[in-house]
């Protein structure tokens, strides 16, 4: 039996980091098995842009039959124009993995860089060296996009396991908490 594989996305509207991860069958040991990007700059308009996401993304999930899809979420900026396109291509990636009935869960940025580096403001080029360590790659010097995906993949691994290590049945929830009734729970 394979451990569970997780897809972390960071996405964009010209260029998508994806990176995708396999816990070991406790949780322990992780496995990195790809991560790259999808260039998107060769398309000029942005609809065509959104179809290419939606089918690189589609073939990416049928590759890997992963089980669960992390993606980074929008962050605050200025430039409206920016985050709409930037909204469009992150709901089309979620979209594709709905599509392909696949989970998925959304992490703001500072929370995958607090659980990757310890420090929720670390820069790219600090969150690409620690995820080089954990994964026990060469720290990439170019797409730092990819690094932010394998992040939020590890973020998400992270945070799946240490609420699966907490309760492991309903029983030992009853035990941890016998003072929780039902209506209040």
């Amino acid at each position: 039996m394979r451990g569970r594989i997780i897809v972390g996305l960071d996405p964009g509207s010209v260029i998508i980091g994806f990176g995708i991860i396999q816990e070991g069958e406790t949780g322990s040991a992780i496995k990195l098995i790809e991560h790259g990007v999808f260039q998107l700059k060769k398309y000029k308009e942005h609809m065509l842009r959104m179809r290419h996401i939606y089918l690189y993304m589609t073939e990416l999930f049928q590759k890997h039959v992963p089980d669960e899809v992390a993606i980074e979420s929008i962050f605050y900026g200025t430039n409206v124009q920016s985050m709409l396109k930037l909204g469009r291509a992150q709901g089309v990636a979620i979209a594709a993995a709905l599509a392909c009935e696949i989970p998925v869960t959304e992490y703001a940025p500072r929370k995958v860089k607090q659980a990757v580096t310890g420090n929720g403001n670390a820069s790219k080029e600090q969150v690409a060296a620690m995820v080089g360590h954990l994964l026990n790659i060469p720290t990439p010097s170019t797409f730092l996009d990819a690094s932010d995906a394998l992040a939020i993949a590890l973020c998400h691994s992270q945070q799946r396991l240490s609420v699966t290590a907490k309760i492991k049945s309903w029983s030992q929830f009853v035990a941890a908490h016998p003072n929780c009734k039902r209506s209040s729970c």
